[in-house]
């Protein structure tokens, strides 16, 4: 369920289209199945502006040519053995249908999916206002995310989940009891990829009294320091005051007698 998957891309065949899905900044190789040696050129074809890529096999060797490709150029590589096309450093916007023509069509159908984000978990304070509150009320979200879906497990079993085909801002609530001592974790998944952030029920849910309790001792030290500091400020005053005080009457004493 949590394993990483160790290959860069998936590839599998369906109605005769190779389907192929890459994680965005991966690189992606799309086989042909057949030889390509006693073919005289084999053709891509592939992108919005109709990119097409001619591999030519003349007696000196293989003659590349390339048209219409100024977006994706300098991420391109042929393989001239093979007719092999290679994308490094893959973008969402490489994805689509790409055609090679050798003695017949093949088909290939490129997904590239975004980077996956890190879920966030966030507790719900306003129920700890009741102090016969139980339960502790998180929620799980994750922002601009596509094709994505978002799910709350306890253990290996999933309590809930939300999916979204286009981009969106998802989170999904769960709560639980302040005792509670089952794993949870909140998984962002994707047909290659996942993000897993674990709860630590007691990091995130501490008792509505724990909570009061932190918080009236906080207070507590807080003007417990301030009152220091304003007594220590006022007996400072005060010294000064009478020190000057002292120093005046003596000073006028001393005028007298020498008057």
């Amino acid at each position: 369920m949590f394993c990483a998957f160790i290959s860069l891309y998936l590839l599998h065949l369906v109605d005769g289209v190779n389907i192929v899905s890459v994680t965005e900044g991966d690189s992606v190789t799309l086989h042909p199945d057949d030889t390509v040696r006693s073919l005289p050129y084999v053709q891509w074809r592939f992108g919005p502006e109709g990119t097409i890529i001619i591999i030519q096999f003349n007696g000196g060797g293989p003659d590349i040519t390339y048209f219409n490709e100024k977006r994706i150029r300098d991420r391109l590589q042929i393989d001239n053995q093979t007719g092999s096309l290679t994308i490094s450093n893959t973008r969402t916007t490489d994805s689509g249908l790409y055609e090679l023509k050798m003695k017949s069509w093949v088909l290939f159908s490129v997904t590239v999916y975004a980077r996956l984000p890190i879920p966030i978990i966030t507790r719900d304070s306003s129920n700890c206002s009741s102090s016969s509150s139980q339960n502790c009320s998180l929620a799980c979200s994750v922002l601009n995310v596509s094709h994505v879906t978002l799910s709350w497990y306890k253990g290996i079993s999933v309590l809930s989940s939300i999916s979204v085909p286009d981009l969106n801002n998802i989170s999904l609530p769960l709560e639980v009891e302040y005792q509670d001592k089952n794993t949870y974790s909140c998984v962002l998944n994707n047909p290659i990829s996942n993000q897993t952030q674990h709860l630590d029920i007691s990091q995130f849910c501490q008792t509505c009294a724990d909570h009061v309790h932190c918080c009236g001792f906080t207070e507590a030290v807080i003007r417990l320091v301030i009152s220091a500091v304003v007594g220590v400020a006022t007996v400072t005053i005060v010294v000064y005051d009478i020190t000057s005080r002292r120093a005046e009457n003596k000073r006028r004493t001393s005028q007298s007698v020498l008057e």
